[in-house]
């Protein structure tokens, strides 16, 4: 799927930075191909807007603040968080044309991220699970680019398939190659997605992440996808512990997205430090890019022909991929095909 010619996709929340980046001033992204400028309003709350002054295109994020509004560093226009024009230097009108306006976007502040919808949004940003619970602590793990589609990543999240190959290292067995059954429960705008997994306990898990002596576990997982390209994968171990993961794969261009990812844990530091379960998960994270981002971002899937074992029709990626196909449609896009890359 060109993710960034699915205009549907513009209608949801991803997030974009932490909101630690915009204590020092505007700063640039860039969101299904779409430049935007994001700043701290007087509020106190984020802002998000294009970024391209309206009235000779400078870049927005290159200039400051004033009141609260972004200031164009070409000839000083300021805008607020809706991209109305407050004040513009060469002229003395108190309230400028209404004319003069930039595209704002909807932004909002949560889990220590900012997130943006570029389009009325057909849903919340996901309520996670554990994320007011006190029992769990969060450890915040990765921020960076990643060379692959978003619903590549996504998909990868879901294909349990590739686990005692592609992590073969960490805590896949390839003695063990038949995928596990999965249970699917679908919800408004994603699913559920049930399954025990037996795993090796390899070394850096076993005085790492686990901190459990035994050669093998189980996990119980449950893994929730919220579209379209952010899922949280709730691992359940015999000892009680629970190892939740956030990951959110924000669409950049066609090739790339964001990927944004921590994890809930009723453990403490004293238990497992935090340096050791962003090493284990850094780990797992390094083995599927090593493989991800060597595949081609809008590779055709046939949805009725390419039926291996692991993408049988009653599949978490073959769901995903039809609900989105769905959502297209329904939202009336016009050149939806199969290419879910």
């Amino acid at each position: 799927m060109l993710q960034t010619k699915q205009p549907a996709l513009r209608a949801f929340y991803y997030p974009v930075v932490p909101i630690e980046a915009l204590q020092d001033g505007p700063r640039n992204f860039k969101l299904m191909g779409q430049d935007i400028v994001l700043w701290i309003d007087d509020e106190g709350r984020p802002a998000a807007a294009i970024d391209r002054c309206c009235h000779r295109t400078s870049k927005l994020s290159k200039g400051w603040l004033r009141e609260g509004c972004i200031v164009c560093p070409y000839h000083g226009w300021t805008f607020d968080r809706n991209g109305k024009c407050t004040w513009f230097p060469q002229s003395e009108l108190e309230d400028p044309p209404k004319v003069y306006k930039i595209q704002g976007y909807r932004c909002e502040e949560r889990y220590g991220y900012v997130w943006v919808a570029l389009e009325e949004p057909l849903t919340g940003i996901p309520e996670f699970r554990y994320s007011s619970d006190p029992s769990f602590r969060k450890v915040e793990e990765f921020y960076e680019v990643i060379h692959c589609a978003a619903m590549r990543l996504m998909e990868n999240s879901f294909d349990v398939a590739h686990v005692n190959f592609v992590h073969k290292n960490t805590f896949g067995n390839m003695d063990s190659p038949i995928p596990p059954k999965v249970t699917i429960t679908t919800k408004d705008y994603g699913f559920e997605a049930y399954m025990e997994i037996p795993v090796h306990n390899k070394l850096n898990q076993k005085v790492g992440a686990l901190n459990m002596s035994e050669e093998t576990t189980v996990r119980k997982q449950l893994s929730e996808w919220f579209m379209p390209f952010i899922r949280q994968t709730n691992i359940t171990y015999p000892t009680g512990l629970i190892h939740s993961i956030v990951t959110c794969a924000t669409p950049i261009d066609d090739k790339s997205c964001q990927l944004v990812q921590f994890v809930y844990r009723n453990d403490t530091e004293a238990d497992v430090p935090a340096e050791k379960v962003i090493a284990f998960d850094r780990a797992v994270v390094d083995e599927d890019m090593e493989v991800l981002e060597t595949t081609e971002y809008d590779v055709s899937i046939d949805l009725t022909k390419k039926l291996e074992n692991h993408m049988l029709s009653d599949s978490p990626g073959i769901q995903m991929r039809k609900m989105l196909m769905a959502l297209l449609k329904e939202r009336g896009e016009t050149e939806v095909t199969e290419r879910l890359g």
